[in-house]
């Protein structure tokens, strides 16, 4: 059976500890469970599908440095390219249904994990290195606080990774890394014959869609350019590097408030 030194919720604790400043008592009565433990009937772990890497921002609240029995954490700013090995433990029924650091609910049967110092969430394919199985799993969550272990992994991936009845296991962590569609977009620039832009607004006045120009840069860290045609001028975001990429943005502007918006293409420079 796997340690019970888990840390959560790590929201409320940073509320009441300043941080974590002073070591965790861990009979606080945060949990009905004083050990942690398998579930006694749990479903078919067999149909449970990895976790799908997708972009996410990265979480305000679960991403701040803390201290936790006297060791200080410093949480990193990307994980892009992080590879680590070492033991991986998992945890279960104990801290089913509480709150992860990350703020979200933990279900021991969802593909998910708890790192102490990748940025919240984080998507990684872990490798058990003594049977070669592995899984992707969304890290949403902080510890173990155990110095031989790099990861906790829910029972689910435990289960995937057959490593419920040893407990620990030694494994390969490696970050699956998604940028946002704004830096994809602009890193793709000039590998595609065409490029896109989101029309917003067209006017008969330039300067009003000047004054407007500044704010929707900033709001969605896209160029603007002003073009004219028909006695109209327009206001577009963009270039965008690929159809795909632009949809995506479109929908993303017209969700923040410019449901007009449409896809214009270009010929790429």
């Amino acid at each position: 059976m796997r340690h019970s030194n888990k840390l959560l919720p790590f929201c409320v604790l940073l509320m009441l500890a300043g941080c974590a400043s002073e070591p965790v008592n861990r009979n606080d009565g945060r949990y009905s469970m004083q050990h942690d433990k398998p579930p006694q009937n749990p479903p078919d772990l067999s149909r449970v599908q990895d976790a799908v890497p997708r972009y996410e921002p990265y979480s305000k609240q679960g991403n701040k440095n803390y201290e936790v029995l006297g060791k200080s954490y410093r949480v990193m700013p990307s994980g892009k390219g992080f590879v680590q090995e070492g033991q991986a433990s998992w945890y279960a029924s104990k801290f089913h249904g509480h709150y992860t650091s990350n703020g979200e609910v933990y279900d021991m049967y969802a593909m998910s994990g708890a790192h102490k110092t990748l940025p919240l969430p984080s998507y990684v394919r872990v490798t058990n290195l003594r049977n070669n199985k592995s899984v992707i799993l969304r890290v949403n969550d902080r510890g173990p606080f155990h110095s031989r272990r790099i990861i906790d992994v829910s029972y689910a991936a435990a289960y995937k990774l057959d490593m419920l009845k040893t407990g620990t296991a030694p494994v390969r962590l490696e970050v699956i890394y998604n940028d946002s569609p704004e830096h994809q977009a602009v890193a793709a620039i000039g590998t595609e014959p065409s490029v896109y832009y989101v029309q917003i607004v067209a006017s008969s006045t330039k300067e009003k869609l000047q004054a407007m120009a500044p704010a929707l840069t900033q709001a969605f860290q896209l160029q603007s350019r002003i073009t004219a045609a028909d006695n109209l001028y327009r206001l577009q975001l963009g270039p965008i590097a690929n159809e795909a990429l632009a949809n995506r943005m479109l929908d993303t502007i017209r969700s923040g408030g410019h449901p007009q918006s449409y896809l214009v293409r270009d010929k790429a420079p």
